[in-house]
């Protein structure tokens, strides 16, 4: 286990939202590999403590990167890491996520929807592709970390749920424009996982909340996938819902459902005009 990634992808891989969740448990998997880790987020001292921690359990190199992900600049610093590294491995884990109404979010947090979740993981992969592009002797990693909660239009996650449909289309069509060129690219379409973030936005009452993944087990499914097909939906429960709620059931009935589900879980901020958010700039999937 610890030589198989590293032999196929080279030393060093980047993690976008590694402080916490599964962005943690995403380097933390990539250690025990014997990866070095080019580590970014938004929480610096988190990071660097994480950071630390994994130095010194698995004997590994890192580079600490807090970057706010929404910046200008932000694809630019990464690749100069990844260039520096030759880092044929990134993973994409760090989201932009809100439980609310719609009309809640103002312009400022629709945008950073669209920078964090969409403009800066595409234009990431591009400089990426690009740097990597005509070496077919070498394999190199894309995995996206999307969310089922972008299969359906569901209400109190109307940007988060459309940026993550647009992150499993993306990862998608690369998967199959790309892997001629020698890149694996794969989109992870986890549901409920218990990280911080998704527990950190659940209502007071928890009656009516299952219980969500280890954000270990959604990781190694994620890892286990890459190069094997373009998307993983990691748990048994996760894909049978998919399979009824795509392949069964018309898509109206399947909305209905999801929107039901939902609803029922966060009825509090449906009842509520104004709830608190959501912690920004941590990776949240339900």
């Amino acid at each position: 286990m610890r030589d198989g990634m590293k032999n196929t992808y080279g030393s060093w891989c980047l993690v976008a939202g590694a402080a916490e969740g599964l962005g943690y448990a995403f380097s933390q998997a990539l250690a025990q590999r014997g990866l070095n880790l080019i580590m970014v987020d938004l929480q610096k001292d988190q990071l660097d403590s994480a950071a630390r921690q994994l130095e010194s359990s698995f004997g590994i190199k890192t580079q600490v990167l807090p970057l706010d992900l929404a910046s200008v600049d932000a694809v630019e610093i990464m690749m100069k890491s990844i260039q520096e590294t030759n880092c044929r491995l990134m993973i994409y884990n760090a989201a932009f996520s809100r439980v609310q109404k719609f009309m809640e979010n103002d312009p400022a947090m629709l945008d950073r929807y669209v920078q964090v979740n969409i403009r800066t993981p595409m234009q990431l992969a591009h400089a990426y592709c690009h740097l990597h592009s005509g070496n077919s002797n070498h394999r190199k990693g894309i995995l996206f970390m999307s969310s089922l909660a972008g299969s359906w239009g569901t209400q109190l996650l109307a940007p988060y749920g459309a940026s993550k449909a647009f992150n499993h289309i993306l990862a998608e069509a690369l998967h199959h424009e790309l892997k001629e060129e020698g890149f694996d690219v794969l989109a992870c379409i986890a549901g409920a996982v218990s990280t911080p973030a998704y527990l950190a936005s659940l209502p007071s009452d928890k009656s009516h909340v299952r219980s969500g993944m280890a954000p270990e087990a959604v990781v190694e499914a994620g890892l286990h996938a890459l190069g094997r097909r373009p998307y993983v939906i990691p748990g048994i429960k996760n894909k049978l819902t998919y399979f009824l709620l795509t392949r069964v059931l018309p898509r109206r009935n399947s909305v209905e459902i999801m929107n039901r589900a939902v609803g029922k879980m966060y009825r509090e901020k449906l009842l509520r005009s104004k709830e608190r958010p959501t912690p920004m700039g941590r990776p949240f999937s339900i």
